[in-house]
């Protein structure tokens, strides 16, 4: 299935974790085989980290917070135009294929 929400796009979680429930936040990376992503400020994970070396140095061990990857379901797409997270369609026109806000019509890119 074809992912409709691309890296730079900003985001709204709808559901999920209490804490993020209701966070927007810009998609920094999109996983498509595993159908997830990664939101800027969202789904935040503590990873313990020992002490590692490579290539003669050596990171710092201790506890490291990093965003975690957050299912698509979970998201929808915020309109530029309506600033509403809206579902979204697609508009042909040749060879072209643009995306359109359901809500208001609008097209993105």
């Amino acid at each position: 299935m074809k992912v409709k929400i691309r890296k730079g796009d900003t985001v709204e979680v709808i559901s999920g974790r209490f804490e993020d429930k209701g966070k927007r936040g810009e998609v920094i990376k999109v996983l498509p085989k595993e159908n997830r992503l990664v939101i800027q400020g969202v789904n935040f994970r503590k990873k313990h980290q020992g002490e590692v070396q490579t290539q003669g140095r050596s990171m710092t061990p201790g506890i490291i917070e990093f965003e975690a990857p957050i299912s698509i379901s979970n998201v929808m797409l915020v309109c530029p135009v309506c600033d509403e997270p809206s579902r979204i369609g697609f508009l042909r026109e040749g060879k072209e294929v643009q995306r359109v806000c359901k809500n208001c019509e609008a097209q993105f890119d």
